[in-house]
């Protein structure tokens, strides 16, 4: 089973096309886990047990524990070693290099922390992906379309008449020979996602923005999917990690999450 395949399976498992973000802040982790790493890592693994039958993926964000170093590295791997193998793990790297060092990337995100998908970055064209996307069996989310207020800077920037977020969805939709592509795709322009969903066709997106900042679930699912005749899947992170400070915070994170199922499983039954 490749990452495509691995990814789409464990939506129709769940039911689900929730994606949880683990953007784990040390400062706002429930005191009933403990301090430190070792409250970071119950803190985790509460979270997945919780979770892990109502949600498709779960999203680390590298960034979250490089910053505490070889420690933070280490819990990083351990996090990811409980979480249940049939869910599709992304993990959130947003890598972007030179070929020969892209390589390196891919072999460190695929084999020692064993994500089924990555992020990465376009701006230095394909062969700073090409690296992550030989690896077939494994996939790589390229970043489209961001969230962030930023993301008006460069992606919105007309080449030939044409925003640059969807030269970018085109170009992917010829990279994916090996049907391992998919875009980042933020629910925080959601008029622009069908746009970008009909240049790339049934790749996968990953769409990120709902919650805390703001994004539109119900336009976000439809126009991601193609009113669900294509994959993606709806990442929250915030929302649903901090949905609770108190010792209920595990109970909290999976009403949330069976919350927003109820919520995209209504939007499937009912018409456009």
């Amino acid at each position: 089973m490749n990452a495509r395949e691995k990814l789409i399976a464990s939506c129709e498992r769940t039911k689900s096309l929730v994606c949880i973000g683990l953007d784990i802040d040390p400062k706002r982790v429930p005191k009933i886990c403990g301090e430190g790493i070792k409250g970071m890592f119950q803190f985790a693994l509460k979270i997945i047990a919780a979770t892990s039958d109502v949600a498709a993926a779960y999203k680390p964000n590298m960034g979250f524990f490089e910053a505490l170093g070889p420690e933070g590295l280490s819990l990083l791997k351990h996090i990811i070693s409980r979480i249940p193998p049939e869910a599709a793990i992304i993990l959130d790297a947003k890598r972007g290099d030179i070929g020969n060092t892209s390589e390196f990337y891919a072999r460190t995100v695929f084999d020692i922390y064993k994500a089924d998908w990555t992020t990465v970055n376009p701006y230095l064209g394909f062969d700073s992906i090409k690296p992550f996307l030989d690896r077939k069996d494994k996939g790589a989310f390229i970043l489209c379309l961001t969230s962030n207020p930023g993301a008006q800077d460069f992606q919105w920037l007309q080449a030939d008449q044409v925003p640059l977020y969807l030269h970018v969805a085109r170009k992917a939709a010829t990279w994916n020979t090996n049907g391992n592509c998919g875009l980042v795709v933020g629910a925080t322009y959601p008029e622009q996602i069908s746009a970008i969903r009909e240049a790339a066709g049934d790749m996968p997106f990953l769409i990120p923005g709902i919650g805390a900042q703001g994004g539109d679930l119900e336009k976000a699912v439809r126009f991601g999917t193609a009113n669900f005749t294509r994959p993606a899947v709806i990442n929250v992170s915030r929302g649903v990690l901090y949905a609770s400070e108190g010792e209920d915070f595990d109970r909290a994170a999976r009403a949330e999450v069976v919350g927003l199922n109820e919520i995209i499983n209504r939007l499937k039954k009912s018409p456009a």
